[in-house]
C-alpha cells in the first residue's frame, strides 16, 4: 500500500506544482487553481478506496501511472475551464491543447497495460472514468457558448448510471465493440476543438450535435442489447429482424434515391425529377458490385456521408437563392448561419425560432448520419447479391447513357440523365478553390491604392468645416420606387420631400448604385463604399480588414475631422470599426442611452438614433465630424414600425413605449403584407430623415443610399442589385463640385439616372473635394 501511496501522492504533488506555476504565471485565479487540484485530489483518492476494496495486494501498474498523468491534465482542464478571467480565445486554445493532450494519452495506457501484462478491470474502469470526467468538463465550457444542450454529452455516462440504480438490468455488460471508443475520442476531440472558438457558430452547432447523436447512437445500441437480453431472456428470432431488414433496404434505397435526386434549386422541384437517373447511383453500384467486401462497403460510407454534405448543402442553396438571390458558398456562408436564430425570431417570435432551430439541428444530423448507414447497408445487401446488383446497374447505366446522348426529358422539361448531385460537388469545389484564390489576390490589390499617400492638408480640402454624413438606409433598395403597389406613395414622398428640403435651404442629387450583396450582408456593402474596392463575399470582407486599405473613415480622420460610426444594432463590441476604418468612437446597442422599446430588429427607431447622434456629436462649437449612420428600422421584418414624434419629445426614447404594430410571424405568411410592412418601414425612415434634415441648422453634407435590395419575396426573384442614393447639403459649392457625376436634381433617382458599382464612390468622393 506504500508504494500506492507513494504513486498517488506523486500525482497530487505535481498538479499542485502545475498549478501553482500557472498561478505564478497569471494564467489561473486562485479559486481556480484550487478546483483544479481538488478534482485531481478526489480522483485520487477515488482510486484508493477502490484498490483498497479489491481485496488483495493493491497496486498501482504502469497503465495506471499514463491514467493518473492524464487526470493531472484533466484537473488543469478544469482550472481553465472555472477560472472566472478565461473568456478569450488565449484560454479556449490552452483547454483544447491540454484536452487532447490527454485524450491522445488515452491511446497509450492501453498499450502499456496489454505489453506489461497488468491489464485489470479496476484500471479499464479508472481510465473510462477519467475519459468520462473530462468530457463532463469541455462540455461545461462548450455549454457556456453554444447553450446547455451541449451538458447532454458529459453527463451521458452519470445518466446511465443513475439509471441503472432503478432498472438493475442496466448493470450487466454490454460486449465490447471498438465503436464505443470511437465515439468517445470523437466528443474528446469535437468538444476540444468547439472550446477554441475558432469555429463559426453555426457550425459549432452541427458538429457537437453530430457527435451527441454518435454519443447517443452508441449509448442506445448497448441499452437496446442488454434490454434485449436482461434476465437471461431469448433474443428475438431471426426470421422478424430478416421482414425488418427487408423494410430496411426499401427505406435506405428511398432515402438515398431520394437525396440524389434533391434540387437545389426551386425551379427545378417538380414532380417528374424523382423518376430521372442519378448517374452517382448507378456508378457507386458498380463501384461497390466489384471491388471487395470491405472496400466496397467503406467507399458506400464515405459516398453517404459526403452524400449527406450535399443535401445540406442544396437545403441551404435553397434558402440562400430564395432570400440573397445566390447559392451557399462553403468556403465563407458558414458565419452566417449564426445569425439565423434571431431574424427568426424577430420575425416567427423567440418559441417558433428556437424550435425551428432545434428542428434544422435534428434534420441535419439526421442527414449525416441516416445516409452513411443507408448507403452501408445498401452495398451490403449489393454484395450478396452481386450478380443482380450489377444487372440492375448496367441497365440504369444504359438508360442514362441513351437519354444523355438523345437529350430525353421527363414531364415538362427534367431530364432523365441525372447528375445533379456531382454538379453540385463540381461548382462547390470550382467555387472554393476560386474562392481560396480570390482572397489572397484581392488582398494584394487592395495595397494598390492611389490615394493612400495624399498629404493630410490636400485630402478633403473642399469639406474642411463641414460635417460629412453617410447614413445607410437598410434594404431601402430600387423595388422601393419600382413595381410595387407602393412605390408611387414613395416616390411622391421623396418628391413631397426635395420640395421641402428645397424651402429650407438644402439642394439634393440622386443617382443608383449597384450593391456588393443582395438582401442582407449589409457589411459587405459598408466595406465597399468605405475601401473603394468591391467586397461581394465574406472571404474578400476578412481579408480585407487585414490591410492598411484607406477608407472614407481614415481620409477623413487623416484630414483631422472627428470620426464616429452609429450602428445601434450593433450588440457585441466591434474592433474593426477603429482598427480597420478608423473611428474614433463606435455608438451600439449599449451606450447609445436608449430605453424605450425594440421594433423588430431595430433595437431603437431611427429617430432617436439621429436625435442621439445630433445631441452627442453636433453640439455648438464641436469639432467637424464624419460619422456613419445606420438606420436599422428598414431592416426586416419590417414590423412593428414606430411613429414620428416631436424631436423635442425624443429623449430617452421612453416616449416611443406603447407603440404597437402586427409582429413578424403575423406577416410573414402573406407575401402582400410583408411587402406592405416594407414599404412602410422605408416611408418611416425616408421621412425621419428629411424631417432631422428640416430640424438641423449645422452644415451638414449627407450621403443617404441603400445598403441592398430587400429579401425576394419582397423585390422578387431576378431583381438587380441596384439601391438608390443621394447627396444633400445646404452649401451651393458642395452641389457644384459633384456637378459632374450626373446625378438627377431631387431625392428620387428615376430609370435614366447614372448607375455605378458602390465601389467607385470612394473615389469619386476623394477625386471631388480633395486637391491631388
Amino acid at each position: 500500500m506504500r508504494a500506492v501511496h507513494f504513486v498517488v501522492g506523486t500525482a497530487v504533488r505535481s498538479s499542485a506544482l502545475l498549478v501553482a506555476a500557472l498561478l505564478a504565471l497569471g494564467v489561473l485565479a486562485p479559486p481556480a487553481a484550487g478546483a483544479g487540484l481538488l478534482a485531481v485530489v478526489v480522483g485520487c483518492g477515488l482510486l484508493v478506496r477502490a484498490l483498497r476494496r479489491r481485496g488483495g495486494a493493491p497496486a498501482v501498474g504502469p497503465a495506471d501511472v499514463v491514467t493518473l498523468v492524464r487526470l493531472v491534465l484533466v484537473g488543469v482542464v478544469v482550472a481553465l475551464v472555472v477560472d472566472p478571467y478565461a473568456g478569450g480565445s488565449t484560454h479556449g486554445v490552452a483547454v483544447a491543447a491540454v484536452s487532447l493532450v490527454a485524450i491522445l494519452l488515452d491511446g497509450v495506457d492501453g498499450r502499456v497495460a496489454r505489453a506489461t501484462g497488468t491489464a485489470s478491470e479496476l484500471g479499464a474502469r479508472f481510465d473510462m472514468e477519467t475519459d468520462a470526467f473530462l468530457i463532463l468538463v469541455l462540455s461545461v465550457s462548450v455549454a457556456s457558448s453554444l447553450g446547455p444542450w451541449v451538458l447532454l454529452i458529459g453527463l451521458a455516462r452519470y445518466l446511465f448510471v443513475a439509471a441503472s440504480w432503478a432498472l438493475p438490468w442496466l448493470r450487466a455488460s454490454a460486449p465490447p465493440r471498438y465503436w464505443c471508443k470511437v465515439v468517445a475520442v470523437v466528443q474528446g476531440v469535437v468538444l476540444a476543438v468547439v472550446a477554441t472558438g475558432a469555429l463559426p457558430d453555426a457550425l459549432a452547432v452541427l458538429v457537437t450535435a453530430i457527435a451527441l447523436a454518435l454519443l447517443a447512437e452508441s449509448f442506445g445500441r448497448d441499452v437496446v442489447w442488454l434490454f434485449r437480453h436482461r434476465d437471461g431472456r431469448v433474443p428475438v428470432p431471426a426470421s422478424r429482424w430478416r421482414r425488418a431488414g427487408r423494410l430496411v433496404t426499401v427505406a435506405a434505397l428511398l432515402l438515398v434515391w431520394v437525396a440524389l435526386l434533391a434540387p437545389d434549386d426551386l425551379g427545378s422541384a417538380s414532380a417528374a425529377a424523382w423518376l430521372a437517373v442519378p448517374v452517382e447511383g448507378v456508378v457507386l453500384a458498380l463501384l461497390v458490385g466489384t471491388v471487395g467486401t470491405r472496400a466496397g462497403r467503406f467507399v458506400a460510407a464515405v459516398a453517404g456521408a459526403v452524400l449527406g454534405v450535399v443535401v445540406l448543402v442544396k437545403v441551404l442553396d435553397l434558402g440562400f437563392v430564395s432570400t440573397l438571390g445566390r447559392p451557399f458558398q462553403p468556403l465563407s456562408d458558414w458565419t452566417y448561419l449564426g445569425y439565423v436564430p434571431s431574424l427568426l425570431a424577430d420575425g416567427a417570435g423567440q418559441v417558433r425560432a428556437q424550435l425551428a432551430v432545434v428542428g434544422a439541428v435534428a434534420s441535419a444530423v439526421g442527414v449525416l448520419l441516416l445516409l452513411p448507414a443507408s448507403a452501408y447497408h445498401l452495398a451490403h445487401v449489393a454484395q450478396r447479391h452481386r450478380r443482380q446488383t450489377l444487372l440492375a446497374a448496367g441497365a440504369l447505366g444504359a438508360v442514362w447513357v441513351l437519354a444523355s446522348v438523345t437529350g430525353v426529358h421527363v414531364g415538362s422539361g427534367e431530364q432523365v440523365a441525372s447528375a445533379r448531385s456531382a454538379s453540385v460537388v463540381a461548382r462547390d469545389v470550382q467555387q472554393t478553390v476560386s474562392a481560396l484564390s480570390d482572397g489572397s489576390d484581392f488582398a494584394t490589390a487592395s495595397a494598390d491604392d492611389p490615394w493612400a499617400q495624399t498629404p493630410p492638408d490636400r485630402l478633403l480640402s473642399a469639406l474642411r468645416g463641414k460635417d460629412v454624413l453617410v447614413v445607410f438606409v437598410e434594404s431601402y433598395g430600387r423595388t422601393a420606387l419600382e413595381d410595387q403597389t407602393g412605390s408611387a406613395a414613395l416616390r411622391a414622398q421623396l418628391d413631397a420631400g426635395t420640395t421641402q428640403l428645397g424651402a429650407a435651404g438644402w439642394s439634393s442629387r440622386s443617382a443608383w448604385l449597384t450593391s456588393p450583396t443582395f438582401a442582407g450582408i449589409s457589411w459587405l456593402a459598408h466595406s465597399t463604399l468605405q475601401s473603394g474596392l468591391w467586397v461581394d463575399t465574406q472571404r474578400r470582407y476578412d481579408a480585407l480588414l487585414t490591410t492598411p486599405r484607406l477608407t472614407l473613415a481614415s481620409a477623413f480622420a487623416t484630414a483631422d475631422w472627428r470620426t464616429v460610426a452609429v450602428v445601434p444594432s450593433n450588440e457585441k463590441p466591434w474592433p474593426e470599426g477603429q482598427q480597420f476604418y478608423g473611428y474614433e468612437h463606435v455608438y451600439d446597442e449599449h451606450n447609445s442611452g436608449y430605453v424605450g422599446q425594440r421594433f423588430g430588429y431595430a433595437t431603437m427607431p431611427d429617430q432617436y438614433t439621429l436625435d442621439a447622434f445630433r445631441r452627442t456629436e453636433l453640439a455648438p462649437g464641436h469639432r467637424p465630424v464624419f460619422a456613419e449612420v445606420d438606420l436599422a428600422t428598414s431592416h426586416a421584418p419590417w414590423t412593428p414600425v414606430p411613429r414620428l414624434v416631436p424631436w423635442e419629445s425624443v429623449g430617452d426614447g421612453t416616449v416611443f413605449r406603447g407603440m404597437t404594430g402586427p409582429k413578424g410571424a403575423d406577416i410573414w405568411s402573406d407575401p402582400v403584407k410583408v411587402r406592405a410592412a416594407y414599404e412602410s418601414s422605408i416611408s418611416y425612415s425616408l421621412a425621419t430623415m428629411v424631417s432631422f434634415l428640416q430640424s438641423e441648422r449645422s452644415d451638414l453634407v449627407v450621403l443617404v443610399l441603400g445598403d441592398h435590395q430587400p429579401a425576394t419575396i419582397v423585390s422578387g426573384t431576378g431583381a438587380d442589385h441596384d439601391v438608390p442614393v443621394t447627396i444633400v447639403a445646404r452649401d451651393p459649392a458642395v452641389i457644384a463640385a459633384v456637378s459632374g457625376w450626373g446625378w438627377q436634381d431631387g431625392l428620387r433617382p428615376d430609370d435614366a439616372a447614372p448607375v455605378w458599382r458602390m465601389d467607385a464612390v470612394r473615389d469619386h468622393v476623394l477625386s471631388a473635394f480633395s486637391r491631388r
